[in-house]
């Protein structure tokens, strides 16, 4: 019985998503709770206080829960697999 690996995915693949996925996150998720708490400025927002550690805590939820569902928002577009959990190498 053979098993078939899927296709290397590029490296650069998989450091744009996740790049993409931080900047995209961050922007999303801050610019929603600064709007919800009255933090926003001119330029953006500033989060301080509990609203930064919300941010904080929805940023990191989304990275560990979101391999768990399919993958994130970036990994699906550039269509980049999710990793193996048993540790074995792509």
């Amino acid at each position: 019985m053979t098993t078939e690996r899927p296709a290397a995915v590029p490296y650069w693949k998989i450091i744009l998503a996740a790049v993409l996925d931080f900047i995209t996150v961050a922007w999303i998720f801050g610019m929603i709770i600064a709007s919800l708490t009255g933090q926003t400025t001119e330029k953006g927002f500033s989060l301080e206080g509990g609203p930064a550690l919300l941010w904080f805590g929805l940023m990191i939820a989304y990275f560990v829960l979101g391999p768990r569902f399919g993958g994130t928002l970036w990994r699906r577009i550039l269509r980049v697999p999710p990793q193996p959990r048993d540790g074995a190498a792509p």
